[in-house]
Protein backbone atom coordinates (compact mmCIF):
# COMPACT_ATOMS: atom_id res chain seq x y z
CA UNK A 1 0.00 0.00 0.00
CA UNK A 2 1.29 3.35 -0.79
CA UNK A 3 2.40 5.59 2.39
CA UNK A 4 0.74 8.88 1.95
CA UNK A 5 0.66 11.05 5.25
CA UNK A 6 -2.87 13.29 5.68
CA UNK A 7 -2.30 15.89 8.03
CA UNK A 8 -6.21 16.73 8.99
CA UNK A 9 -5.85 19.65 11.00
CA UNK A 10 -3.94 21.72 7.72
CA UNK A 11 -6.36 23.97 6.03
CA UNK A 12 -5.28 22.19 2.36
CA UNK A 13 -8.13 20.01 1.52
CA UNK A 14 -7.34 16.32 1.59
CA UNK A 15 -7.79 15.95 -2.22
CA UNK A 16 -4.65 18.54 -2.55
CA UNK A 17 -2.75 16.86 -0.05
CA UNK A 18 -3.35 13.16 -1.73
CA UNK A 19 -2.68 15.14 -4.84
CA UNK A 20 0.62 16.94 -3.73
CA UNK A 21 2.04 13.52 -2.00
CA UNK A 22 1.94 11.13 -5.13
CA UNK A 23 3.36 14.11 -7.11
CA UNK A 24 6.40 14.48 -4.83
CA UNK A 25 6.96 10.32 -4.95
CA UNK A 26 6.84 10.63 -8.30
CA UNK A 27 8.88 13.15 -9.25
CA UNK A 28 11.58 12.06 -6.27
CA UNK A 29 11.62 8.76 -7.82
CA UNK A 30 9.48 6.85 -5.03
CA UNK A 31 6.60 5.87 -7.90
CA UNK A 32 8.43 4.18 -10.49
CA UNK A 33 7.55 4.96 -14.58
CA UNK A 34 4.75 2.99 -15.31
CA UNK A 35 4.02 1.97 -11.75
CA UNK A 36 0.30 1.08 -10.60
CA UNK A 37 -1.23 3.42 -8.40
CA UNK A 38 -3.53 1.78 -5.54
CA UNK A 39 -7.11 1.42 -6.12
CA UNK A 40 -9.59 4.60 -5.28
CA UNK A 41 -11.22 2.33 -3.05
CA UNK A 42 -8.18 0.24 -1.65
CA UNK A 43 -6.52 4.37 -1.02
CA UNK A 44 -10.21 5.53 -0.04
CA UNK A 45 -9.97 2.99 2.74
CA UNK A 46 -6.74 3.32 3.87
CA UNK A 47 -6.80 6.85 4.29
CA UNK A 48 -10.11 6.76 5.95
CA UNK A 49 -11.27 9.56 3.39
CA UNK A 50 -14.23 9.82 0.69
CA UNK A 51 -13.71 7.90 -2.97
CA UNK A 52 -14.31 10.93 -4.46
CA UNK A 53 -11.71 12.62 -2.78
CA UNK A 54 -9.08 10.15 -3.84
CA UNK A 55 -10.68 10.38 -7.63
CA UNK A 56 -10.33 13.99 -7.66
CA UNK A 57 -6.71 13.80 -6.37
CA UNK A 58 -6.05 11.64 -9.45
CA UNK A 59 -7.80 13.53 -11.66
CA UNK A 60 -5.73 16.50 -11.09
CA UNK A 61 -2.67 14.18 -11.64
CA UNK A 62 -4.12 12.95 -15.45
CA UNK A 63 -4.98 16.37 -16.09
CA UNK A 64 -1.21 17.89 -15.61
CA UNK A 65 0.10 14.65 -17.12
CA UNK A 66 2.21 12.70 -13.90
CA UNK A 67 -0.59 9.93 -14.31
CA UNK A 68 -2.33 8.36 -17.11
CA UNK A 69 -5.91 6.36 -16.50
CA UNK A 70 -6.46 2.66 -18.33
CA UNK A 71 -10.08 2.31 -18.24
CA UNK A 72 -10.82 -0.96 -16.52
CA UNK A 73 -7.30 -1.26 -15.19
CA UNK A 74 -6.29 1.76 -13.25
CA UNK A 75 -4.22 4.18 -13.12
CA UNK A 76 -0.64 4.22 -14.10
CA UNK A 77 2.73 6.45 -13.25
CA UNK A 78 3.62 8.01 -16.95
CA UNK A 79 7.10 7.26 -18.90
CA UNK A 80 9.48 10.02 -18.91
CA UNK A 81 8.41 12.40 -15.75
CA UNK A 82 12.04 11.93 -13.87
CA UNK A 83 14.09 13.45 -16.98
CA UNK A 84 11.39 16.25 -17.60
CA UNK A 85 11.26 17.39 -14.46
CA UNK A 86 15.18 17.30 -14.21
CA UNK A 87 15.07 19.30 -17.26
CA UNK A 88 12.57 22.48 -15.62
CA UNK A 89 15.20 22.95 -12.94
CA UNK A 90 17.52 23.62 -15.20
CA UNK A 91 18.82 26.99 -14.80
CA UNK A 92 18.39 30.08 -16.87
CA UNK A 93 21.90 30.30 -17.43
CA UNK A 94 22.13 27.18 -18.37
CA UNK A 95 18.98 27.22 -20.38
CA UNK A 96 20.15 29.97 -22.15
CA UNK A 97 23.54 27.86 -23.45
CA UNK A 98 21.66 24.87 -24.29
CA UNK A 99 22.52 24.04 -28.09
CA UNK A 100 20.02 24.50 -30.63
CA UNK A 101 19.30 20.95 -31.83
CA UNK A 102 18.57 20.20 -27.90
CA UNK A 103 16.20 23.40 -27.17
CA UNK A 104 14.47 22.17 -30.52
CA UNK A 105 13.74 18.58 -29.62
CA UNK A 106 12.20 19.82 -26.66
CA UNK A 107 9.66 23.01 -28.36
CA UNK A 108 7.62 23.50 -26.28
CA UNK A 109 4.06 25.14 -28.07
CA UNK A 110 1.72 27.48 -26.43
CA UNK A 111 -0.48 27.94 -29.37
CA UNK A 112 -4.16 27.76 -29.26
CA UNK A 113 -6.64 25.33 -30.13
CA UNK A 114 -4.43 21.83 -29.64
CA UNK A 115 -6.50 19.40 -27.41
CA UNK A 116 -4.62 16.98 -25.33
CA UNK A 117 -4.64 14.58 -27.53
CA UNK A 118 -2.61 12.22 -25.70
CA UNK A 119 -6.02 11.71 -23.69
CA UNK A 120 -8.62 11.05 -26.45
CA UNK A 121 -10.14 7.67 -26.11
CA UNK A 122 -8.04 6.11 -29.26
CA UNK A 123 -10.08 2.36 -28.41
CA UNK A 124 -13.33 3.43 -28.46
CA UNK A 125 -12.99 5.79 -31.47
CA UNK A 126 -11.21 2.40 -33.06
CA UNK A 127 -14.21 0.13 -32.36
CA UNK A 128 -16.96 2.63 -34.10
CA UNK A 129 -14.73 3.26 -36.63
CA UNK A 130 -14.54 -0.41 -37.31
CA UNK A 131 -17.62 -0.99 -36.78
CA UNK A 132 -18.97 1.92 -39.00
CA UNK A 133 -17.03 0.41 -42.24
CA UNK A 134 -18.30 -3.10 -41.51
CA UNK A 135 -21.75 -1.97 -41.60
CA UNK A 136 -21.85 0.63 -43.53
CA UNK A 137 -24.31 0.90 -46.71
CA UNK A 138 -22.70 0.14 -50.13
CA UNK A 139 -23.09 3.64 -51.07
CA UNK A 140 -20.67 5.14 -48.27
CA UNK A 141 -18.27 3.70 -50.24
CA UNK A 142 -18.82 5.66 -53.37
CA UNK A 143 -18.75 9.11 -54.24
CA UNK A 144 -21.10 9.96 -51.51
CA UNK A 145 -23.49 12.63 -50.75
CA UNK A 146 -21.68 16.50 -51.23
CA UNK A 147 -24.26 17.67 -48.33
CA UNK A 148 -22.84 14.61 -45.93
CA UNK A 149 -24.42 11.51 -44.16
CA UNK A 150 -28.01 11.89 -43.90
CA UNK A 151 -27.53 10.05 -40.52
CA UNK A 152 -24.99 12.08 -39.28
CA UNK A 153 -26.62 15.43 -40.23
CA UNK A 154 -29.61 13.84 -38.23
CA UNK A 155 -27.96 13.09 -35.37
CA UNK A 156 -25.60 16.24 -35.51
CA UNK A 157 -28.93 18.25 -35.58
CA UNK A 158 -30.55 16.48 -32.59
CA UNK A 159 -27.49 17.06 -30.46
CA UNK A 160 -27.30 20.77 -31.55
CA UNK A 161 -30.95 21.39 -29.94
CA UNK A 162 -30.02 19.72 -27.01
CA UNK A 163 -26.34 21.58 -26.22
CA UNK A 164 -26.60 24.45 -28.10
CA UNK A 165 -30.32 25.41 -28.52
CA UNK A 166 -30.28 25.66 -32.08
CA UNK A 167 -33.15 23.92 -34.06
CA UNK A 168 -32.57 23.43 -37.75
CA UNK A 169 -33.39 20.50 -40.33
CA UNK A 170 -30.94 18.04 -40.84
CA UNK A 171 -31.22 19.39 -44.76
CA UNK A 172 -29.73 22.92 -43.15
CA UNK A 173 -26.32 21.38 -42.66
CA UNK A 174 -23.35 20.43 -44.62
CA UNK A 175 -20.98 18.49 -43.52
CA UNK A 176 -17.38 19.89 -43.98
CA UNK A 177 -13.54 18.85 -43.96
CA UNK A 178 -12.94 21.18 -41.00
CA UNK A 179 -13.88 24.93 -40.55
CA UNK A 180 -11.60 26.29 -42.68
CA UNK A 181 -13.51 24.50 -45.57
CA UNK A 182 -16.73 25.99 -43.86
CA UNK A 183 -15.05 29.90 -44.28
CA UNK A 184 -13.82 28.60 -48.09
CA UNK A 185 -17.42 27.66 -49.20
CA UNK A 186 -19.37 30.36 -47.49
CA UNK A 187 -16.23 33.08 -49.39
CA UNK A 188 -17.11 30.92 -52.34
CA UNK A 189 -20.85 31.45 -52.42
CA UNK A 190 -21.54 34.50 -50.89
CA UNK A 191 -18.72 37.14 -52.28
CA UNK A 192 -17.05 38.77 -55.15
CA UNK A 193 -14.24 41.35 -55.86
CA UNK A 194 -16.62 44.29 -55.16
CA UNK A 195 -18.32 42.66 -51.67
CA UNK A 196 -17.28 44.10 -48.32
CA UNK A 197 -17.09 42.16 -45.20
CA UNK A 198 -16.83 43.22 -41.51
CA UNK A 199 -14.41 41.60 -39.45
CA UNK A 200 -13.67 41.40 -35.56
CA UNK A 201 -10.23 42.87 -34.96
CA UNK A 202 -8.48 41.17 -33.63
CA UNK A 203 -9.38 38.32 -34.98
CA UNK A 204 -8.20 34.76 -36.42
CA UNK A 205 -5.40 35.65 -39.18
CA UNK A 206 -6.81 32.63 -41.22
CA UNK A 207 -10.46 33.99 -41.61
CA UNK A 208 -8.78 37.12 -43.22
CA UNK A 209 -6.77 35.65 -45.42
CA UNK A 210 -9.39 33.03 -46.57
CA UNK A 211 -12.35 36.08 -47.22
CA UNK A 212 -8.90 38.43 -49.23
CA UNK A 213 -8.75 36.12 -51.86
CA UNK A 214 -12.24 36.96 -53.08
CA UNK A 215 -12.35 40.95 -51.97
CA UNK A 216 -10.03 43.37 -50.79
CA UNK A 217 -12.64 45.13 -49.29
CA UNK A 218 -12.19 44.12 -45.55
CA UNK A 219 -12.72 46.23 -42.77
CA UNK A 220 -11.91 45.75 -38.79
CA UNK A 221 -14.24 46.75 -36.10
CA UNK A 222 -12.47 46.36 -33.23
CA UNK A 223 -13.31 44.44 -29.62
CA UNK A 224 -13.28 44.87 -25.93
CA UNK A 225 -14.07 42.64 -23.27
CA UNK A 226 -17.75 42.01 -24.11
CA UNK A 227 -16.79 41.25 -27.62
CA UNK A 228 -17.10 43.12 -31.37
CA UNK A 229 -17.93 46.67 -30.08
CA UNK A 230 -21.54 47.10 -32.07
CA UNK A 231 -21.26 51.01 -31.87
CA UNK A 232 -18.67 50.90 -34.26
CA UNK A 233 -20.35 49.30 -36.84
CA UNK A 234 -20.38 51.43 -40.30
CA UNK A 235 -23.79 53.01 -40.92
CA UNK A 236 -23.44 53.80 -44.46
CA UNK A 237 -22.34 50.07 -45.95
CA UNK A 238 -24.32 47.16 -47.25
CA UNK A 239 -21.51 44.36 -46.45
CA UNK A 240 -21.91 40.64 -47.40
CA UNK A 241 -20.82 39.36 -44.37
CA UNK A 242 -19.83 39.91 -40.76
CA UNK A 243 -17.81 37.42 -39.21
CA UNK A 244 -17.27 37.58 -35.04
CA UNK A 245 -16.91 34.46 -32.65
CA UNK A 246 -19.48 35.36 -30.31
CA UNK A 247 -19.02 33.27 -27.39
CA UNK A 248 -15.48 32.95 -26.50
CA UNK A 249 -14.08 35.74 -28.98
CA UNK A 250 -10.96 34.92 -30.82
CA UNK A 251 -8.18 36.17 -29.74
CA UNK A 252 -9.15 38.15 -26.54
CA UNK A 253 -11.45 35.82 -25.16
CA UNK A 254 -14.81 38.40 -24.84
CA UNK A 255 -18.52 37.03 -24.25
CA UNK A 256 -20.73 38.77 -26.46
CA UNK A 257 -23.42 40.28 -24.29
CA UNK A 258 -27.04 40.38 -25.04
CA UNK A 259 -27.17 43.62 -25.91
CA UNK A 260 -24.84 43.15 -28.94
CA UNK A 261 -26.28 40.22 -29.98
CA UNK A 262 -29.40 41.73 -30.19
CA UNK A 263 -27.69 44.91 -32.37
CA UNK A 264 -25.78 43.17 -34.71
CA UNK A 265 -29.36 41.16 -35.81
CA UNK A 266 -30.69 44.28 -36.08
CA UNK A 267 -27.81 45.34 -37.93
CA UNK A 268 -27.63 42.10 -40.76
CA UNK A 269 -31.40 43.00 -41.16
CA UNK A 270 -31.22 45.92 -42.13
CA UNK A 271 -28.23 45.90 -43.76
CA UNK A 272 -29.07 42.66 -45.80
CA UNK A 273 -25.72 41.07 -44.79
CA UNK A 274 -25.54 37.69 -43.11
CA UNK A 275 -23.64 37.18 -39.69
CA UNK A 276 -20.85 34.35 -39.69
CA UNK A 277 -20.98 32.95 -35.76
CA UNK A 278 -17.54 30.96 -35.54
CA UNK A 279 -18.14 28.33 -32.62
CA UNK A 280 -14.70 27.16 -32.29
CA UNK A 281 -15.00 26.34 -28.46
CA UNK A 282 -17.90 26.99 -26.90
CA UNK A 283 -18.25 23.63 -25.45
CA UNK A 284 -15.08 24.49 -22.73
CA UNK A 285 -16.88 27.48 -20.36
CA UNK A 286 -15.79 27.32 -17.01
CA UNK A 287 -17.06 29.86 -14.82
CA UNK A 288 -21.08 31.23 -15.58
CA UNK A 289 -23.74 29.90 -17.39
CA UNK A 290 -23.22 28.51 -20.75
CA UNK A 291 -23.83 31.06 -23.62
CA UNK A 292 -26.45 30.70 -26.36
CA UNK A 293 -25.78 30.80 -29.85
CA UNK A 294 -26.32 33.66 -31.88
CA UNK A 295 -27.91 31.70 -34.47
CA UNK A 296 -30.94 31.40 -32.14
CA UNK A 297 -31.40 34.87 -32.24
CA UNK A 298 -32.06 34.96 -36.50
CA UNK A 299 -31.78 31.77 -38.15
CA UNK A 300 -32.46 33.56 -41.83
CA UNK A 301 -29.46 35.89 -41.64
CA UNK A 302 -26.71 33.79 -39.40
CA UNK A 303 -24.40 31.17 -40.90
CA UNK A 304 -23.27 29.14 -38.21
CA UNK A 305 -20.03 26.87 -38.26
CA UNK A 306 -19.26 24.49 -36.19
CA UNK A 307 -15.54 21.93 -36.09
CA UNK A 308 -14.83 18.67 -34.15
CA UNK A 309 -11.00 19.75 -34.26
CA UNK A 310 -10.92 20.74 -30.94
CA UNK A 311 -13.44 18.61 -29.17
CA UNK A 312 -12.21 15.43 -30.66
CA UNK A 313 -8.23 15.86 -32.82
CA UNK A 314 -7.39 18.03 -35.88
CA UNK A 315 -6.54 15.45 -38.29
CA UNK A 316 -10.07 14.07 -38.28
CA UNK A 317 -11.06 17.23 -40.66
CA UNK A 318 -14.45 17.40 -39.63
CA UNK A 319 -16.46 20.23 -39.63
CA UNK A 320 -20.32 21.39 -40.24
CA UNK A 321 -21.95 24.85 -41.26
CA UNK A 322 -25.64 25.40 -40.37
CA UNK A 323 -27.29 27.30 -43.30
CA UNK A 324 -30.34 28.96 -43.48
CA UNK A 325 -32.62 27.35 -46.07
CA UNK A 326 -32.11 29.82 -49.00
CA UNK A 327 -28.60 29.13 -49.23
CA UNK A 328 -28.12 25.25 -48.94
CA UNK A 329 -28.53 24.78 -52.92
CA UNK A 330 -25.34 27.19 -53.85
CA UNK A 331 -23.29 25.81 -50.90
CA UNK A 332 -24.09 21.92 -51.57
CA UNK A 333 -23.03 22.58 -55.29
CA UNK A 334 -19.67 24.88 -54.29
CA UNK A 335 -18.80 21.45 -52.01
CA UNK A 336 -19.46 19.14 -54.98
CA UNK A 337 -16.93 20.61 -57.54
CA UNK A 338 -14.30 21.27 -54.43
CA UNK A 339 -13.89 17.58 -53.34
CA UNK A 340 -17.36 16.23 -53.71
CA UNK A 341 -17.67 14.80 -49.89
CA UNK A 342 -15.90 14.46 -46.59
CA UNK A 343 -14.91 11.27 -45.36
CA UNK A 344 -18.11 8.77 -45.13
CA UNK A 345 -16.44 6.12 -42.90
CA UNK A 346 -15.56 8.84 -40.71
CA UNK A 347 -19.11 10.83 -40.76
CA UNK A 348 -20.56 7.21 -39.83
CA UNK A 349 -18.02 6.80 -36.89
CA UNK A 350 -18.22 9.95 -35.52
CA UNK A 351 -22.24 9.43 -36.15
CA UNK A 352 -21.87 6.53 -34.19
CA UNK A 353 -19.55 8.23 -31.20
CA UNK A 354 -22.23 11.16 -31.02
CA UNK A 355 -25.48 8.32 -30.62
CA UNK A 356 -23.42 6.60 -28.07
CA UNK A 357 -22.86 9.90 -25.39
CA UNK A 358 -19.18 9.50 -25.85
CA UNK A 359 -18.93 12.46 -27.59
CA UNK A 360 -20.64 14.32 -24.51
CA UNK A 361 -19.23 12.21 -22.00
CA UNK A 362 -15.50 13.18 -23.63
CA UNK A 363 -16.13 16.50 -23.57
CA UNK A 364 -17.17 16.62 -19.82
CA UNK A 365 -13.70 14.69 -19.26
CA UNK A 366 -11.93 17.30 -21.14
CA UNK A 367 -14.02 20.28 -19.36
CA UNK A 368 -11.90 19.09 -16.19
CA UNK A 369 -9.06 18.28 -17.29
CA UNK A 370 -8.82 22.15 -19.18
CA UNK A 371 -9.84 23.73 -16.28
CA UNK A 372 -7.29 22.60 -14.15
CA UNK A 373 -4.84 23.13 -16.61
CA UNK A 374 -6.21 26.73 -16.93
CA UNK A 375 -6.05 27.22 -12.75
CA UNK A 376 -2.34 25.54 -13.26
CA UNK A 377 -1.21 27.86 -15.47
CA UNK A 378 -2.79 30.96 -13.42
CA UNK A 379 -0.42 29.84 -10.16
CA UNK A 380 2.70 29.57 -12.20
CA UNK A 381 1.90 33.06 -14.02
CA UNK A 382 1.85 34.34 -10.33
CA UNK A 383 5.19 32.49 -9.88
CA UNK A 384 7.02 33.85 -12.74
CA UNK A 385 5.55 37.26 -13.47
CA UNK A 386 4.23 38.14 -9.79
CA UNK A 387 2.57 41.81 -9.99
CA UNK A 388 3.54 42.42 -13.62
CA UNK A 389 0.80 40.19 -15.82
CA UNK A 390 -3.30 40.38 -15.89
CA UNK A 391 -4.61 38.08 -18.28
CA UNK A 392 -8.00 38.01 -20.60
CA UNK A 393 -10.54 35.68 -21.60
CA UNK A 394 -9.66 32.80 -19.12
CA UNK A 395 -13.19 32.27 -18.27
CA UNK A 396 -13.85 29.52 -21.41
CA UNK A 397 -11.73 27.59 -24.17
CA UNK A 398 -8.20 26.18 -24.81
CA UNK A 399 -6.33 29.36 -24.27
CA UNK A 400 -6.07 32.77 -22.49
CA UNK A 401 -4.09 36.11 -22.86
CA UNK A 402 -0.99 36.89 -20.85
CA UNK A 403 -0.56 40.60 -20.76
CA UNK A 404 2.86 41.87 -19.80
CA UNK A 405 3.56 45.46 -18.72
CA UNK A 406 6.10 47.47 -19.55
CA UNK A 407 6.98 44.38 -22.13
CA UNK A 408 6.53 44.79 -25.91
CA UNK A 409 6.55 41.58 -28.10
CA UNK A 410 8.49 42.19 -30.97
CA UNK A 411 9.49 40.10 -33.73
CA UNK A 412 13.24 40.55 -32.08
CA UNK A 413 11.94 39.42 -28.65
CA UNK A 414 9.40 36.63 -30.01
CA UNK A 415 12.58 35.35 -32.18
CA UNK A 416 14.71 34.86 -28.76
CA UNK A 417 11.77 33.08 -27.31
CA UNK A 418 11.44 30.58 -30.18
CA UNK A 419 15.35 30.61 -30.01
CA UNK A 420 15.05 29.20 -26.51
CA UNK A 421 12.80 26.52 -27.41
CA UNK A 422 9.23 28.13 -26.87
CA UNK A 423 6.51 29.18 -30.00
CA UNK A 424 3.93 32.02 -28.66
CA UNK A 425 1.95 33.87 -31.07
CA UNK A 426 1.28 37.66 -30.07
CA UNK A 427 -1.93 39.04 -30.37
CA UNK A 428 -0.70 41.75 -32.53
CA UNK A 429 -0.10 38.80 -35.05
CA UNK A 430 -3.96 38.27 -35.47
CA UNK A 431 -4.58 42.94 -35.73
CA UNK A 432 -5.72 44.42 -38.84
CA UNK A 433 -5.31 47.42 -36.84
CA UNK A 434 -1.51 47.35 -35.73
CA UNK A 435 -0.03 48.77 -32.62
CA UNK A 436 -3.02 48.04 -29.87
CA UNK A 437 -1.63 44.46 -28.49
CA UNK A 438 1.99 45.00 -28.26
CA UNK A 439 2.50 43.32 -24.77
CA UNK A 440 -0.13 40.58 -25.33
CA UNK A 441 0.74 36.89 -26.40
CA UNK A 442 -1.65 33.75 -26.84
CA UNK A 443 -1.50 31.16 -23.85
CA UNK A 444 -2.91 27.71 -25.47
CA UNK A 445 -3.36 25.43 -22.19
CA UNK A 446 -5.20 22.37 -22.82
CA UNK A 447 -2.16 20.20 -24.08
CA UNK A 448 0.30 21.16 -21.72
CA UNK A 449 1.60 19.40 -18.31
CA UNK A 450 3.06 21.15 -15.49
CA UNK A 451 6.81 20.12 -16.56
CA UNK A 452 5.24 21.68 -20.16
CA UNK A 453 4.46 25.26 -18.50
CA UNK A 454 7.12 25.68 -15.99
CA UNK A 455 9.74 25.01 -18.43
CA UNK A 456 7.93 26.90 -20.79
CA UNK A 457 7.23 30.26 -18.66
CA UNK A 458 10.72 29.72 -17.17
CA UNK A 459 12.27 30.39 -20.70
CA UNK A 460 9.94 32.76 -21.96
CA UNK A 461 11.14 34.98 -18.73
CA UNK A 462 14.74 34.70 -19.50
CA UNK A 463 14.47 35.61 -22.60
CA UNK A 464 12.91 38.85 -22.18
CA UNK A 465 15.45 39.59 -19.29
Amino acid sequence: MLYINIKKEKKRSYTKQIYKEIREKILKGELQEGAALPSTRELSVELAVSRNTVLNAYDMLVSEGFVHSIPGSGFYVKQGLQAAWQAAKVSQDQTASLSDDRIFQNMISFDSGIPALDLFPRNKWNTFTSRAFRDAPVSALGYDEPQGRPELRSVLAAYLKKVRGIECDPDQIIITAGAKQGLTLIAKSLLDCRSEVLLEDPSNRNVKQIFSYHTRHITPVPVDQEGIITDQLPKNMRPSLLFVTPSHQFPLGGILTIRRRLDLVKYARESGCYLVEDDYDSEFRYDGAPVNSLYELDPDRVIYIGTFSKILFPSLRLGYIVLPPQLIMQFREWKRLGDHHTNSISQLALMRFIESGDLERHIRHMKKVYRNRRNLLLELLDQYFPNQYRVLGDSAGMHMILDLRGIEFSPDLVQRITDSGVYVVPVEEHSVMKGLHLNQIIMGYAHLTRQDMELGLQRIKSAIK
